[in-house]
C-alpha cells in the first residue's frame, strides 16, 4: 500500500480541451486552481500563462481562425446554462451572451473570424434555436436564424461561410442532420430515416460539397461516411465490429483525424484524403496512456494537438506531427507528487450474465491483494448510454491505494459495443441491467482476492439510480452504498429536470403520459424498505439534470426506516462535484463512512 492521502490523489491536475491559434499558440483547460480555467502556452514544456481567474470551472475553448482572441464557455454553480465569453489577445474579457437564464451551445468560428454561431434556449427553455453573432456583438444582438421546435445543435460552417450544418436530436440513440442556409433561413434535411439511427461528429468537407460524419445506419455500430448535399451516404471506414468514435478534419488541408474504440481503449487513425471516400493513412501517432481525443488542427495542419489520458497517465496535452505520427507532450500537469508507476492499470474482463450474456467490464485489484480478505467497490457508470472507459481517476486510484479492488460493469444500455447492446435497457428492459450488476457481484464471489461481505456500490447520475436499484433488488449483496446526483424516483426526476431535456429523457426510460405506472414500479423510492446497507447520498443543490430532491426523498426515506443514511448537498454544485474544494470534503466523507462501515 501507499500512504499517500485522499486529498493528495484529488490534486493530481489535468490539462485537456486544447485549441491552436493562427500564429500556434496553444490554448488549454488546466485545473490547476481546483477547477478548469483557460491557460496558453507557445511551446512545449515553457510555464503555461493562466488567461482566466475564475471560481467556476471553463467548459470549452476555441481560438478564433484569424485572430489571437478565443471564445470561452462557463455556467454559474453547475446550473449548466453556459454563457460564451471572448478572451482577447490582451486579456480583456467581453460577456457576449449575457443571458444567465438560458442555455448557450457553441457552434464554431465562421471561417473569416468575423461571426460565430450557437444553439440557445433563450426563447423558450425547451427548444434550441440557431444564432449567429458578430464576434463584436454582445447580449440581444444576436441573429436568429432558425426557430427550432426540438433539440437543435450547431456542427459547424460551411468553408465559404454561407451555410451552416446543424443536428437534431430525438433521442441519444436518434438524430437527424440538415444544412441550413444562413441568409435565406432554408433548411435541407439530408437523413430522412425509420427507426434509430445515430449520426453525429458531423464535420464539412473540405469543399464543402457534402459532411463527414459518424453514423450506424447500415451497421450495429458506428462508422465514417460521406453524406452528399443531396442525401446519399456512402461508406469511408467501418471499425471492424468497434464503433468509430468521431472525426475532426482540417478544411484546408483535406486532413483528418479518427478514433476506433476498442475494449475502452480508442486507436487514433490520420491521413488526409485521397478521393471523395479514400484516405491515405499516416504512421499511428506514437502516445501513452490508451485513450486521445478533442483533436485541434494546428495551422497547415502540419500537426494537431490532442488530450491523451489512461488509468496510469494523468490527462495532458500532447503536440502530434501529422506525417510521422512522432508526438510531443506540451503541458505538464502534476501528478501531486505520486509516482506514476504507483498507479493501477485495470484488466478488461467479461462475465456472463441472467440470460447468458458476456457483460464486459474493467476490474483493478489493488497490489498485493490478500487472499479472500479484499474488499470491492463496484463502481457504476452513468448514461445509460455511455461507457467507463479507462481514463486516469484520483479517486479510484486512492481506493486501490487503501486496498479496495474496483469492478467498473459496462452493462447492457452502454455504448461502445454496439446498437443492439444500447437497446438491451430499453423501457420495459430497464430492470435488466441491474440483474447484470448481481451477476457481477456474483463473478466477485468466485473470484478468490475478494471478500464477499464487504461489496459497495457506487455510482453517479444513472449509476446512482442503478445503485439504489442493486441495494432495494438485492439487498444481501451490499456493505453499503454511495449515491452521487442519483435518480431515485423516475416520476418525480421526469417531472422535475430541466425542460429542454424531458423528451430525450423519456426516449430512453418511458413517458410520463404512457408509462407511468412502469415508472413508478422500477423507482427505488417506492421499495425503499428494502434497502438494509449504510448509504451515503450526495448531490448539488443546482443540478438542473435530476435535482436535488431525489436525493433528499431517498435520504429520508432511508433514514425512516432506521437504516444509516448521511447526505452531503453542495449549494454551489450542479449534476457532479466539479470543484476541488468540494470533492475533498464530500469524498473524505464518503472515505469515513466505508471506513466506518466496510
Amino acid at each position: 500500500m501507499y500512504d499517500y492521502d485522499l486529498e493528495r490523489y484529488l490534486n493530481v491536475r489535468s490539462a485537456y480541451g486544447a485549441s491552436v491559434s493562427p500564429e500556434g499558440t496553444l490554448a488549454f483547460l488546466m485545473d490547476t486552481t481546483g477547477v478548469g480555467q483557460v491557460w496558453t502556452l507557445s511551446e512545449p514544456g515553457a510555464w503555461p500563462d493562466q488567461r482566466t481567474f475564475y471560481d467556476e470551472p471553463v467548459s470549452f475553448v476555441d481560438y478564433s481562425p484569424t485572430r489571437e482572441e478565443l471564445v470561452f464557455g462557463m455556467d454559474e454553480g453547475g446550473n449548466e446554462r453556459a454563457q460564451l465569453y471572448r478572451l482577447d489577445e490582451d486579456g480583456r474579457v467581453t460577456d457576449l451572451t449575457a443571458m444567465p437564464e438560458a442555455k448557450h451551445r457553441w457552434g464554431g468560428w465562421r471561417p473569416d473570424g468575423e461571426a460565430f454561431a450557437f444553439a440557445s434556449n433563450r426563447r423558450d427553455e425547451a427548444v434550441f434555436d440557431v444564432y449567429v453573432q458578430d464576434r463584436d456583438a454582445t447580449g440581444d444582438e444576436a441573429e436568429l436564424v432558425y426557430e427550432g421546435d426540438g433539440w437543435f445543435t450547431v456542427n459547424g460552417w460551411s468553408p465559404d461561410g454561407q451555410h451552416l450544418a446543424i443536428s437534431e436530436a430525438h433521442s441519444s440513440f436518434d438524430q437527424d442532420v440538415y444544412v441550413l442556409d444562413v441568409a435565406t433561413g432554408e433548411r435541407t434535411h439530408l437523413t430522412p430515416h425509420e427507426g434509430n439511427v445515430r449520426y453525429v461528429s458531423v464535420s464539412w468537407s473540405p469543399d464543402g460539397d457534402a459532411l463527414y460524419l459518424v453514423t450506424d445506419e447500415r451497421s450495429d455500430t458506428l462508422s465514417l461516411a460521406r453524406l452528399s448535399l443531396e442525401g446519399d451516404l456512402d461508406p469511408v471506414r467501418d471499425g471492424d465490429g468497434w464503433n468509430i468514435d468521431g472525426v475532426a478534419i482540417d478544411q484546408d488541408s483535406g486532413r483528418l483525424a479518427y478514433s476506433r474504440n476498442v475494449e475502452g481503449y480508442n486507436e487514433l487513425t490520420v491521413g488526409e484524403f485521397d478521393g471523395p471516400t479514400a484516405v491515405e493513412e499516416f504512421p499511428a501517432p506514437d502516445l501513452p496512456g490508451g485513450l486521445a481525443g478533442g483533436v485541434a488542427w494546428g495551422p497547415e495542419a502540419e500537426q494537431f494537438a490532442v488530450s491523451v489520458t489512461g488509468r496510469t497517465v494523468n490527462t495532458n496535452v500532447f503536440v502530434v506531427d501529422a506525417e510521422s505520427g512522432e508526438s510531443e507532450r506540451w503541458t505538464y500537469a502534476s501528478t501531486a507528487g505520486i509516482p506514476q508507476e504507483t498507479f493501477v492499470e485495470p484488466e478488461v474482463v467479461r462475465f456472463e450474465s441472467f440470460d447468458g450474456r458476456q457483460i464486459p467490464a474493467l476490474f483493478s485489484l489493488p497490489p498485493d491483494a490478500p487472499e479472500g480478505e479484499t474488499p470491492v467497490i463496484v463502481d457504476i457508470h452513468g448514461g445509460p448510454e455511455s461507457q467507463r472507459r479507462p481514463s486516469f481517476a484520483g479517486l479510484t486510484q486512492y481506493f486501490l491505494s487503501r486496498g479496495y479492488a474496483v469492478l467498473e460493469p459496462n452493462v447492457r444500455g452502454s455504448t461502445g459495443y454496439g446498437k443492439a447492446y444500447t437497446h438491451l435497457d430499453d423501457v420495459e428492459k430497464r430492470m435488466d441491467s441491474v440483474k447484470d450488476i448481481r451477476a457481477g457481484v456474483d463473478w466477485l464471489h468466485d473470484h478468490p482476492a475478494v471478500d464477499p461481505n464487504r461489496i459497495v456500490a457506487m455510482g453517479g447520475s444513472y449509476g446512482g439510480f442503478m445503485v439504489l436499484a442493486s441495494l432495494t433488488e438485492y439487498p444481501d449483496l451490499w456493505a453499503a452504498g454511495v449515491d452521487v446526483v442519483g435518480i431515485a424516483n423516475f416520476v418525480t426526476f421526469l417531472e422535475n429536470t430541466g425542460e429542454w431535456r424531458r423528451e430525450l429523457r423519456e426516449a430512453e426510460y418511458g413517458s410520463l403520459a404512457e408509462d407511468r405506472e412502469f415508472l413508478e414500479s422500477v423507482s427505488p423510492i417506492n421499495k425503499v424498505e428494502r434497502i438494509t446497507a449504510p448509504l451515503f447520498v450526495l448531490h448539488g443543490a443546482n443540478d438542473p439534470r435530476v435535482p436535488v430532491g431525489e436525493a433528499e426523498q431517498i435520504a429520508d426515506e432511508v433514514a425512516d426506516h432506521g437504516v444509516p443514511v448521511e447526505k452531503l448537498v453542495f449549494d454551489d454544485e450542479g449534476h457532479g462535484i466539479s470543484k476541488r474544494e468540494n470533492r475533498i470534503e464530500a469524498y473524505t466523507r464518503v472515505v469515513e463512512f466505508l471506513d466506518e462501515h466496510v
